[in-house]
Formats: C-alpha cells, sequence, structure tokens
C-alpha cells in the first residue's frame, strides 16, 4: 500500500487510541518484547491478494510471509481487520505489534515506527481504462487519477501538471470508478491491480507499468519518487526493535532458500520485478533507519 512520499498527517493517527507503551518488557518468556507473550498481535485491511481474513485465517502474500515467520519465532498471531489509516494508527499507538498488506518505506512513516527489511519490492503498475495507452509522467498529466487516502501516491498526483486526484477510503472504490469511466487511470499496489483483472474482466481495464520518472525529475519534484518501484515492508512499533530485527532476518532467510520467490510466482508476480531492488533503494534507508552499508535483499 503505497510508495515513497509524504502522506496525510499521521500525527493524527499516532493520538488515537489508548497507548499501550510499557505494558509488556522484555524478557525469557517474551523475548520480542510483544503485547502479549508469545502473541503477535496483526492488523489488516482486506486487500487480496494482500492480506485477508477467511474465517479465522489469514491469506494472502504478505500473511504467508509472516505466518511462516512467526512460526519460525515460536509466536501465535491473532488478527484484527481495520482500514489502511488505522493499521498505521495501530502501529503509531502501539496498539498491535506489526501490519501488514503492501506497506511502502516512507522517511516520514519511520519516524513514528518500525520497517523490516522489504519482503518484496513494489513496481509501479497502474489500472488503465478501456485499453488506453499510458507510459510516462508525462502522458498522465490532465487526467483523473484516482488512488487511496493515505496511499504515497496523493501526493504524486498532484504533482502532475493539470491531473485531478481522486482518492477513495478503499481500493474498491478506485476500481469502482475505473470502470465507470469516472477516472482513466488507478494507482494500486501491483499484485492487486493483476489480481482483481483476472477476477474481474468486466471491469474492462488493464494493468500497466508505468516508466519510472528518471532522477532529474526527481529532483525538480521529489513527490515523483512514489512513481518510482518502492520498497515495501512490514510496520512495527518503535518499542519493539527486537521484533523487527527477528523478522527482518527471516525475510532474509526467505529470499535465500528460494521461499519468497516461489510466493511472487504464486500470486502472479515475475520475481525480477519483485524481488530485485532499486539501485537508489539502499540510499534511502542508509543514515535514516539503517546503517551506512546496508543493502536491501535480493535474490
Amino acid at each position: 500500500m503505497a510508495a515513497t512520499a509524504a502522506l496525510t498527517a499521521l500525527g493524527s493517527l499516532s493520538a488515537c487510541g489508548g497507548s499501550a507503551s510499557g505494558s509488556s518488557a522484555t524478557s525469557a518468556s517474551n523475548p520480542y518484547n510483544t503485547l502479549k507473550p508469545g502473541v503477535l498481535k496483526v492488523t489488516i485491511e482486506p486487500y487480496q491478494p494482500y492480506t485477508a481474513l477467511q474465517g479465522d485465517k489469514l491469506v494472502g502474500i504478505d500473511s504467508e510471509i509472516l505466518q511462516a515467520a512467526a512460526a519460525k519465532l515460536n509466536l501465535k498471531i491473532e488478527t484484527q481487520v481495520t482500514d489502511f489509516n488505522g493499521m498505521l494508527g495501530s502501529i503509531q499507538s502501539r496498539r498491535a505489534d506489526i501490519t501488514i498488506g503492501g506497506i511502502a518505506w516512507t522517511k516520514k512513516r519511520q519516524e513514528q515506527g518500525l520497517f523490516t527489511d522489504p519482503p518484496y519490492y513494489s513496481p509501479p503498475a497502474m489500472a488503465v481504462h478501456s485499453g488506453k495507452q499510458y507510459s510516462t509522467v508525462q502522458s498522465l498529466q490532465g487526467l483523473s487519477l484516482g488512488t487511496v487516502t493515505g496511499y504515497v501516491w496523493v501526493d504524486s498526483i498532484k504533482s502532475i501538471p493539470g491531473a485531478k486526484l481522486h482518492a477513495y477510503p478503499n481500493a474498491q472504490g478506485v476500481f469502482n470508478d475505473l470502470s465507470a469511466g469516472r477516472i482513466q487511470v488507478g494507482f494500486l499496489d501491483p499484485l492487486l491491480v493483476i489480481y482483481t483483472q483476472q477476477k474481474r474482466p468486466d471491469m474492462h481495464f488493464t494493468t500497466q507499468y508505468l516508466t519510472p520518472p528518471t532522477d532529474a525529475e526527481v529532483k525538480q519534484k521529489p513527490t515523483y519518487d512514489a512513481l518510482r518501484p518502492y520498497m515495501t515492508s512490514f510496520y512495527i512499533p518503535k518499542q519493539e526493535p527486537k521484533l523487527e530485527q527477528a523478522i527482518s532476518a527471516q525475510i532474509r532467510q526467505m529470499y535465500t532458500d528460494g521461499e519468497m520467490t516461489a510466493l511472487i510466482k504464486k500470486y502472479g508476480g515475475d520475481p525480477n520485478q519483485f524481488l530485485k531492488p532499486s539501485p537508489w533503494m539502499a540510499g534511502q534507508r542508509q543514515g535514516v533507519d539503517r546503517p551506512a552499508g546496508w543493502q536491501p535483499p535480493s535474490i
């Protein structure tokens, strides 16, 4: 759920709900300082193929990654369903231990939480109405463009000359207006676009990939950075650094043993697109929430 630019005001999100800081402590019985010993409280929104709750079963690619990591860490998962802003707020106010579902790393978000290493990368995908062709930022000028409130594409769309932003509470609103022709392009996570196109051919849209803006274009308009491939991550409260480190280690192991490649293929993605970082990604986090020599995982 969206890339590398500033979003809606997150300060208000961190103020909602009661603070749970100090409610647990690292110990032999609670080595990861989770809210409940031995339990990983996760918040999601229904967002297939990334996350969903079917009965009491957590499904989707992010869910499968988290379940694999939790099993190896001997943590039982408890799931709460909310919306995207609620997911972010649950971490910033420490009402959950982790939130997942295509969440993009951003400098602003990391100021209020911890991000794991990327489980996969997200290329800039567009859902495009009625077979039109758009390949560059310039080709989007003057169009009606949709995304979800809180996603980082919001500020990018605002920066495109003449483009009109349509922000929706969820992805279904984007797809509905795209199908009806009220918007020409929807910016959403690529596996979701692929999944919905396969499941709903009656909506008459195609999946297209945007040519990423150049370094010069991003320098001129920093919000264009969200129109490039971005790092997804799992988001964890500041009070739980040992949990972040443990899950990051499991993510890296899944790259090494081929498990991540198998999952990307299972959900319709190309491992070369989703499991190889872009050259600039390391620099985004080095000296911010990672040491100077950090490199993102890669197949």
